[in-house]
């Protein structure tokens, strides 16, 4: 793998979700969320995933966020929209992502 594309596959996933949902999604169906950039396919996802963390990728499913709308005093504002991909993992492979206990 070039050197180039090697550091745009670095750039794809931005960190990971790590929320209840998708706890609960890693325990029954091996399967991780990550923040993704916008710009990003369901290909280049999925290379950088065994890429960056040496497993097989089965499918990626990839979901729009739209920014929430808040209110700063009189002023309203709005969160930017954001794209994350749901990563199903082969049988048998898993992403330690919390690093060890010990």
């Amino acid at each position: 793998m070039n050197q180039q594309l090697q550091m745009q596959l670095m750039d794809v996933l931005l960190a990971p979700h790590v929320t209840e949902k998708s706890s609960v999604a890693a325990d029954k169906n091996n399967q991780y969320v990550f923040k993704v950039r916008s710009e990003a396919d369901k290909t280049l996802i999925k290379k950088a995933v065994e890429a960056m963390f040496s497993v097989k990728v089965d499918a990626v499913r990839v979901a729009n966020v739209k920014g929430k709308t808040k209110r700063f005093s009189f002023t309203q504002g709005k969160r930017k929209d954001w794209k994350k991909a749901y990563v199903t993992l082969a049988e048998g492979q898993s992403i330690n992502l919390i690093g060890s206990a010990e």
